[in-house]
């Protein structure tokens, strides 16, 4: 506790001292690290940027929080975090991002993944009282206790988030939760957090779920450097709060049972200044982060491609070989685990793309509740754990609520561990248009957006064989991969006479041609081949399927301009900030290509407009056959 709180005062000072940006203290915090007393190597913590003290007890060096006050390139994250973002992958520390209850759906996974594999590990997750506001609060919760999880949730109740009190707004005090439910802990006192822990977790390695602290404790300081607590409370109040100091109140029990004395508290004290002053002053001289390592550990290394070990037939569906691969993958490793709405049997998904697979596989192929934040979250959580989530949305328009996991840790928990924890998964969607009745919330394409979030894979399969490839693939790599499936097409029989093995970034020649490279992928490149049905002799189109978003196979795309000098790229997605407008800036941007063209390239897409329920809207905001050939007709003039 004592170093906790010399850690923060320190850093308080270089602050000042012009040495680093930014701190976030853990006063009044330290008693919960009585919680790591009862911790075992293979539990997990998914901590929160005032859980110094209890980082400290989990057994991270007061060193390495020093290497990343100072954002070292040896510190957990390589200097890409904020302080107090602890992470440490070898004692199962998750890292934190700053939105405060985005750990706890990955915690539940996490819990979700070690009762699966019958281990009786245990799953530690906190949060500012602040956040148990946030829906992903309540979507945990009930997660929680609806799969009898063995998770423990930690609320550090300090009664203020930033500068809004926050006592009106707990659900604690509105009685939302009913009071069985959680436990209330008077978190000043170390005893009290160590016997409320101790009971939690004999509780969850007993297989008897959840528990829910609530600790009520003080902050001691202000929410960070960057706020100042004077300006919105008292100076009587903040006076009368450092009489409830969890350092004072423990330092006073111990001398004045005689287990502690006077002289012994003041030699600790300096003991762990001079300890602090060490490490930081050693902290300060470590290396900083190399500019030329800025991408590093954006993505894993890239997987080698396999055949899909499936069979194929004379009239098969994207939806048939879906499934035949999502069988084998369930039959080929026991890690491999299926989540979504609706996936389970007699159903089998909305589409039938799970279609007996939980008949066969009942422990590895479970329904999901109308929740998606919990089904991204909860793959984050079973992803670290070690096992292979290949989770469903239903159609990729519903991925909203599902949004914050997706940009919070999905896409970023490589990178800002630098390297440290991987988040490998499959996520696979329904996407698109070209089905009457579908509406706004069933229609839409979304691969614009998801491109734009870094650090994850975005694949777009147009044939059945594409489909078995890049799923395939995707359940190998060690990254998250997001797998769009065209919903116009997907129930379109081709005879498909073998599999063949389909890497991430490689677009796939449909046809090979000399005046136009004409570039679509899913849906779109049906318009594609009906344009080249139309055209017939008269103008010879390179058809270009792109299948990979993201990566982009540039490289095939440049070699195509430079036979044809000509380039049309055709999406459903919305203009503005669509991946086609990526294309055609990468490909003009680079002097090197933009003197490959003979003409300006053209894109065509939905206008910025969205997809109504009435066909005649949905035709009329859609690329079609018309537009396709008016952009071919003016790259050709």
């Amino acid at each position: 506790m004592l170093l906790s709180r010399e850690g923060d005062r320190r850093e308080g000072i270089l602050l000042r001292q012009s040495k680093g940006w930014f701190q976030v203290s853990g006063h009044g915090h330290e008693a919960l690290g009585a919680i790591a007393l009862h911790l075992r190597e293979s539990d997990y913590l998914f901590p929160y940027y005032r859980d110094r003290a209890l980082m400290l007890q989990r057994g991270i060096p007061n060193y390495d929080l020093a290497l990343a006050y100072f954002a070292k390139r040896s510190s957990g994250s390589g200097g890409r975090q904020m302080p107090g973002h602890y992470s440490d992958r070898a004692r199962n520390v998750f890292s934190v991002a700053t939105p405060t209850g985005a750990c706890l759906l990955p915690a539940t996974g996490t819990a979700w993944a070690m009762k699966l594999a019958g281990d009786d590990s245990v799953a530690v997750a906190s949060i500012g009282d602040a956040a148990s506001r946030q829906g992903e609060f309540f979507e945990a919760v009930a997660f929680a206790f609806q799969e009898n999880l063995p998770v423990i949730f930690v609320v550090e109740d300090n009664k203020y988030g930033i500068s809004t009190p926050t006592e009106k707004f707990l659900p604690f005090h509105l009685d939302i939760i009913a009071k069985d439910k959680f436990r209330h802990v008077d978190a000043r006192h170390v005893d009290n957090v160590y016997a409320a822990a101790g009971d939690a977790v004999r509780k969850a390695r007993a297989g008897e779920g959840p528990t829910l602290l609530w600790c009520d404790l003080d902050r001691l300081g202000s929410h960070t450097s960057s706020d100042d607590h004077r300006v919105y409370r008292s100076l009587e109040d903040i006076e009368e709060m450092f009489k409830r100091d969890p350092i004072r109140l423990l330092a006073e029990e111990l001398i004045g049972s005689g287990e502690l004395t006077e002289a012994a508290f003041e030699q600790m004290q300096e003991d762990v200044k001079a300890q602090v002053d060490a490490d930081y002053l050693q902290a300060e001289k470590e290396q900083d982060p190399l500019a030329s390592e800025v991408y590093l550990h954006n993505f894993g290394e890239p997987v080698a491609a396999e055949v899909p070990p499936i069979e194929g037939g004379d009239r098969m569906t994207m939806v048939q070989s879906i499934n035949a691969t999502f069988r084998k993958a369930l039959e080929d490793d026991h890690r491999v685990v299926f989540f979504g709405e609706d996936i389970e049997d007699p159903k089998g998904g909305v589409f039938g793309l799970t279609k007996g697979l939980s008949e066969s596989f009942p422990h590895q192929v479970f329904n999901a509740p109308l929740a998606e934040a919990t089904i991204l979250g909860v793959a984050v959580g079973m992803s670290i754990y070690g096992m292979k989530p290949v989770f469903e949305l239903q159609f990729i328009d519903f991925i909203s609520p599902g949004w914050n996991q997706l940009v919070t840790n999905i896409s970023t928990l490589r990178w800002r561990t630098f390297g440290h924890w991987k988040c490998p998964m499959v996520l696979y969607a329904p996407y698109g248009a070209y089905l009457p009745g579908g509406s706004l919330w069933h229609s839409m394409s979304n691969e614009g957006m998801l491109a734009h979030v870094t650090g994850i894979n975005v694949v777009i399969p147009s044939t059945p064989e594409d489909a078995a490839g890049l799923i395939w693939t995707a359940s190998k790599s060690d990254d998250p991969t997001m797998v769009l499936i065209p919903k116009h097409i997907f129930r379109k029989p081709v005879p498909v006479a073998k599999y063949h093995p389909v890497p991430l970034g490689k677009a796939r020649i449909v046809k090979e041609g000399g005046d136009v490279t004409l570039v679509a992928w899913g849906n779109t490149l049906e318009l594609a081949e009906e344009a080249q049905k139309h055209l017939g002799d008269t103008v010879s189109l390179e058809i270009v399927d792109l299948r990979s978003i993201v990566p982009c196979d540039y490289e095939t795309l440049t070699e195509s301009v430079a036979k044809t000098g000509r380039l049309v790229v055709v999406q459903e997605d919305t203009r503005t900030c669509g991946f086609g407008q990526a294309i055609l800036a990468e490909m003009t941007g680079r002097p090197e290509r933009f003197e490959l063209f003979l003409s300006a390239p053209q894109l065509v897409a939905r206008e910025d407009v969205q997809i109504g329920y009435n066909p005649i809207y949905e035709y009329a905001a859609l690329p079609d056959l018309e537009r396709v050939l008016e952009a071919i007709e003016t790259v050709m003039r």
